[in-house]
């Protein structure tokens, strides 16, 4: 009988305790950092902050994660020395051919068109007028100087550094290398980068260096 009672008052004393919990909310907190954290709304305003404001900007001198400085400027000059300095760092293969590829049909095709001709729907529907072939004589079209449009934009183009990283805008002037090889009728870039490589390739390159010092050394006696 004794054992029944302290049952029952143990089932009484239980029923009382888990009647008062909250589910939402726990009774007891042993961190409460771990269920209330202390959190900042973007943008919000806080004293703890400079001028109260969550959003700062950087500090001087840094640079986002991943970010590559691009050193040469928006303007003509600039320009200019992209088109004589820089070359694509990437290596030429079917996979960063066909990245920069679907990169350019989402991006360029619109006004270049498909086949870099200038003809793209924008440019077929009269939006945009004046838009050059990649073959058109007389433009000085190398990777250098695609990747800084692309970075800083020109004339009516805009730029595409907030939409592509580094990686992709090199991609994309492959492509447009490729396209231009074939709007001029000439071999792709990746058909071109295999034959730089091959042994006869090679050979020839290494023919040509011993007759320019054979040259030089009988023009220097």
């Amino acid at each position: 009988m004794k054992t029944l009672i302290n049952i029952g008052i143990a089932i009484i004393a239980s029923a009382t305790m888990v009647s008062c919990f909250n589910d939402k909310k726990p009774n007891y907190q042993y961190f409460p950092n771990m269920y209330e954290p202390v959190g900042y709304d973007a943008y919000g305003e806080y004293e703890i902050f400079p001028g109260q404001q969550e959003a700062m900007t950087p500090p001087e001198n840094t640079i986002p994660r991943g970010f590559q400085p691009y050193e040469y400027e928006n303007s003509t000059a600039g320009l200019e020395l992209a088109k004589a300095e820089l070359k694509n760092p990437l290596e030429v293969t079917e996979e960063n051919l066909a990245v920069g590829a679907h990169l350019f049909t989402i991006y360029c095709a619109v006004c270049h068109g498909d086949k870099g001709d200038g003809k793209g729907i924008l440019a077929t529907r009269e939006k945009f007028l004046g838009i050059p072939s990649y073959a058109d004589a007389g433009r000085n079209i190398v990777p250098g100087g695609i990747y800084h449009v692309e970075t800083y934009g020109l004339n009516a183009m805009g730029s595409y550094a907030s939409q592509t990283n580094e990686k992709e805008r090199w991609q994309i002037a492959m492509h447009v290398m490729d396209l231009k090889a074939a709007l001029n009728g000439e071999p792709g870039v990746l058909e071109t980068a295999k034959a730089m490589t091959s042994p006869d390739s090679t050979k020839v390159t290494e023919e040509k260096n011993m007759e320019a010092v054979t040259t030089s050394e009988v023009e220097h006696k």
